[in-house]
């Protein structure tokens, strides 16, 4: 048998992956047998000078590259970011896979580097390590005498006494930093946001330094590699399968109510594209014997290491890159930009420009791994440049023999900083920020530069000089550049110098982002103050009717500080005028912890929420959910009665609270809550059949004499307990995402979505739905025998790639096991395993063939 056929018969059957097994069918883009003879074509891909891989980008029309550092002065970047005076810090993950095998990370030979421009040409040409001896360094930020460092998964201050650029000693802030020791699932990040807060990807944490020492706080989970921020300060990150994520609201807010689970505002998926435009083949990636992973060309169809978004905040690029998005590819050997579109509440991003990429190689070791921008305004990239990037516990077998095979193991010490600029853009010697005094720091706030206003609002935070209080004050309330006066607002949080007065006066502001800051920084002084409470109550009832949506959604955050009563009659004109967005209900009910029960009972008294429509039906079953899950047993006894109705008046409101109650009936890891007496209800035997099942299912929440809830009670489920949990967060996430074209109870609405009852595409092949939900499907499509075509009958179904794994199965297992259906729990690591083989689906599928696919690839 020659080799070809020998690898050919191999590759067909399966491969080891990670710590399992995939089956490779020949469906789905690409035969096997193409992919390998496109592959017998590319050799080896010998290391290039960077003068000699400058040749080889591709850039888009109007702009150039140029090289600013290389080896021998740094190797392996990973992270980059400028310093106060212009100089570039580094961290250089050395150790980063000596071997195809790994052997060898562990050893000490990490390291921060501090680049210089001397001559002032634009290129660094002299270099200092500032610290070394470090494991797998991945993070750093500069702050006041020197850096947090995230090294060997742990967060150290290095400090840098004499200002020499050497750190003389390396003092440990936290030993829990991170949990893995995995590159690609290790926390990094130690972003600095404009709310004084230092944040991380891939992490729970973020850290501030308040009275000398360093403050650790918990915060939502967020991202992968790498974190930037907008002018606004909202979050962006993403995931190696999924390009760009971000928050729609302020940190720390949606998981205040522990009663309730949100699903949108943070990780919101900002696109569902997932395309990529290589100018190369790209044989060597991990899952390229997957079908479907790679073109006919041999090149990524898709993102696969998708890491280190950077928002482009400044005036050197044209005016329509301001506010842009790029995002790197190392496996493809690209950066790709994204522009952003921010309407109402929300935030959409889109490719400009499909089939070309901002930025693309013919270079295989071209590793764009981590962006930043510096005091000039340009956009820099760091080039780990070498051949191999994935880390050894992920390395498949084909993996290894592609880079074996292929001579990219070596050379491993090597490494560029590239800076990109528009064409006719020359280099200026950077001002030195760190001599500026602190009137001049405070002019810089105006700057029309991104990083400059962040970097004097850091250096006037950590001066901590009380006599630029004025110049800020005045910014803030007498100029008209709102990112200025943004900036001064959070610089005067962060030296504990904003006043209740000056709050006030900037609520009333007619610009939107300077009002919701004001709003925001004003709960403190609310919660400590009832007359602060009042005057608010009384100025936001004013400023409520024509507010911007970046009002009302601070509104609803915000409301939690007011008086019970005024929060819940401010929220219910919110929730009235914005049902419809999930974000605003997601918003309204973090506002409502353990308050859920009153603004319930108030509802259901409403005019307004008599008449059924599906979104009061998700935020009435919302509510419902919270109360179940607070577990105080007069608001359950008080639930119950609200039931108790004759049948002529159980109206939608009645089976909305008794469908929530019943799928929180079914999680049998809650402890059963203590009634004084036997609910009237239970006892009554004119209940309709599906009235009677929910409410048997519901009896397992509770106890009373003589009745004891058992598992037993529960209607027979083939899910186990862990199961059942999954099945009620899949309930939440349904309602969001889901309800809205299939409806609250899985029987379609018309003009939107067929029905999900006893429908043989919810309860036929698991693997089939995955693909269904992670690509999305148009018609026709035959349901339960009747026939969906017209597309204003069936609109197109969207993709929902961006939703991680664990939210997916959730629904998966929701709908599976719901409304009668009964197809039992959703295989573990179906949908990864499902995203992996499915890659290089951009488009939704066809009942035709995705029935094909899925019997292709058995």
């Amino acid at each position: 048998m020659t080799h070809f056929n020998l690898k050919a018969k191999l590759y067909r059957k399966f491969w080891t992956y990670s710590r399992g097994i995939i089956c490779v069918g020949l469906a789905g883009g690409m035969s096997i047998f193409a992919l390998l003879s496109t592959q017998q074509k590319d050799g080896p891909s010998p290391a290039k000078t960077p003068a000699e891989e400058k040749l080889t980008f591709q850039l888009e029309p109007g702009f150039k590259i140029q090289l600013v550092a290389a080896e021998p002065m740094i190797q392996a970047p990973v992270v980059v970011t400028f310093d106060e005076d212009g100089r570039l810090w580094v961290v250089e993950m050395r150790g980063f896979m000596p071997t195809i095998d790994g052997e060898g990370e562990e050893k000490p030979v990490g390291r921060i580097s501090v680049l210089e421009d001397k001559n002032g040409d634009g290129t660094m040409d002299h270099s200092t390590v500032f610290l070394d001896g470090l494991v797998m360094p991945r993070a750093i930020a500069l702050v006041k005498g020197g850096a947090l460092v995230a090294a060997n998964n742990s967060l150290w201050f290095a400090k840098d006494v004499d200002g020499n650029l050497k750190a003389e000693s390396k003092i440990l802030i936290d030993s829990t930093y991170a949990r893995n020791g995995l590159p690609e699932h290790t926390d990094n990040g130690l972003m600095l946001n404009t709310d004084n807060w230092i944040y991380n990807a891939k992490s729970r944490l973020r850290y501030r330094l308040e009275d000398g020492k360093w403050r650790r706080d918990s915060t939502e989970f967020r991202g992968q590699w790498g974190m930037s921020h907008d002018d606004e300060g909202r979050l962006y990150y993403n995931y190696n399968w999924s390009q760009l994520h971000g928050d729609l609201v302020p940190p720390n807010y949606l998981s205040r109510n522990k009663n309730h689970t949100p699903t949108t505002g943070i990780d919101h998926g900002f696109t569902i594209d997932r395309r990529i435009y290589p100018i190369r083949p790209n044989p060597a990636v991990n899952r390229g014997y997957i079908p479907g992973t790679l073109d006919a060309s041999g090149r990524l169809l898709e993102f696969t290491a998708a890491c280190s978004p950077l928002v482009l905040r400044g005036s050197v690029f044209p005016k329509e890159y301001n506010g842009n998005v790029f995002v790197c590819e190392p496996a493809g050997n690209l950066i790709k930009r994204n522009a952003v579109d921010k309407t109402g509440f929300m935030v959409s991003a889109r490719d400009p420009h499909p089939g070309k990429e901002f930025l693309a190689s013919t270079d295989e070791r071209f590793r764009p791994v981590a962006l930043t921008t510096g005091p000039d305004g340009a956009l820099y990239v760091a080039d780990m440049y070498r051949g191999l990037i994935q880390h050894g516990a992920y390395v498949t077998p084909y993996l290894k023999e592609q880079t074996l095979t292929r001579k990219l193991m070596q050379p491993i010490n090597r490494g560029r900083i590239w800076r990109i600029v528009p064409a006719d853009w020359k280099p200026t010697k950077p001002r030195k920020l760190s001599k500026a005094s602190s009137a001049e720091l405070v002019a810089v706030l105006s700057h029309t530069e991104g990083w400059q206003r962040d970097m004097a609002q850091r250096l006037l935070v950590e001066r901590n000089d009380k006599q630029c209080i004025p110049l800020l004050t005045n910014l803030v309330l007498n100029r008209t550049n709102h990112l200025a006066r943004f900036h001064a607002l959070w610089t005067l949080e962060g030296l504990h110098s904003t006043s209740a007065d000056l709050l006030f006066t900037l609520l009333v502001d007619k610009n939107p982002l300077v009002s919701a800051n004001a709003l925001r920084l004003l709960e403190p002084f609310a919660k400590k103050d009832a007359t602060v409470r009042v005057k608010l109550q009384q100025i936001i009832g004013q400023i409520e009717v024509n507010a911007a949506p970046e009002q009302v959604l601070q509104m609803a955050l915000s409301a939690y500080v007011l008086e019970p009563d005024a929060a819940q009659s401010l929220l219910a004109r919110i929730l009235t005028k914005n049902i419809t967005f999930p974000l605003v209900r997601d918003a309204v009910m973090s506002s409502l912890y353990n308050r859920e029960f009153n603004f319930l009972a108030s509802l259901l008294k409403s005019p307004q929420w008599k008449t059924s429509q599906p979104e009061k039906e998700i935020f009435l079953e919302m509510l419902t959910t919270a109360v179940v899950r607070k577990r105080d047993a007069k608001e359950m006894s008080a639930l119950l009665a609200m039931l108790d109705v004759d049948k002529a008046s159980f109206g939608w409101q009645q089976k909305t609270m008794l469908t929530a109650m019943s799928i929180q009936g079914k999680n049998r890891k809650l402890k059963p809550i203590q009634l004084s007496s036997a609910p009237t209800l239970f006892a009554r035997t004119d209940w309709e059949p599906l009235q009677k099942t929910r409410l048997q299912t519901a009896s397992a929440l509770f106890e009373w004499p003589g009745h004891v809830a058992q598992a037993s009670q529960v209607q027979q489920s083939l899910l186990n307990d862990e199961q059942q949990q999954q099945f009620a967060l899949g309930r939440q996430h349904y309602l969001t995402t889901c309800a809205g074209c299939h409806g609250s109870d899985g029987a379609g609405l018309s003009r939107f979505g067929p029905p999900l009852v006893e429908s043989s595409w919810v309860l036929g092949d698991e693997k089939r739905l995955a693909l269904i939900v992670l690509h999305g499907m148009e018609g026709p499509l035959d349901v339960a025998g009747k026939l969906y075509d017209v597309p204003d009958i069936l609109p197109v179904m969207p993709s929902h790639s961006t939703m991680d794994d664990g939210a997916i199965m959730a629904i998966l297992m929701y709908i599976r096991n719901e409304w009668g259906n009964n197809a039992g729990p959703v295989s573990k690591g179906i949908v990864g395993k499902t995203r992996h083989t499915s890659q290089g689906r951009v488009v939704p599928w066809t009942a035709k063939e995705l029935n094909q696919y899925v019997a292709d690839t058995k």
